[in-house]
C-alpha cells in the first residue's frame, strides 16, 4: 500500500459460489485508486486497498452492485 492508500473492509451476504469471487475482484480493481481488492467466498468478506481520493467506499460498493452483489462496510 502506498501512503494515500487506505484498506476498507466490506461484506456480502450474498455471495453463492466461488464464481463470484472473480467478478467481484475484476469490478473493483477496474476502478482508479484500487491497487488489490480480495473476496473471501467462505466468509464473505470483501478487503479493498484504495485510494480514498479515487475511489471513496460508496464507489466500492457501487461498483460491487454493478456487477450483482450487494456489499457494507464491515469492522470484521
Amino acid at each position: 500500500m502506498t501512503s494515500t492508500t487506505t484498506q476498507t473492509t466490506l461484506r456480502s451476504d450474498e455471495l453463492s459460489c466461488p464464481s463470484c469471487v472473480p467478478k467481484i475482484e475484476k469490478a473493483l480493481l477496474a476502478l482508479p485508486g484500487v491497487e488489490k481488492a480480495e473476496v473471501k467466498f467462505a466468509s464473505g468478506k470483501i478487503v479493498v486497498d484504495h485510494d480514498p481520493a479515487l475511489s471513496d467506499v460508496a464507489a466500492l460498493v457501487n461498483s460491487i452492485a454493478k456487477s450483482g452483489y450487494t456489499a457494507k462496510p464491515s469492522a470484521f
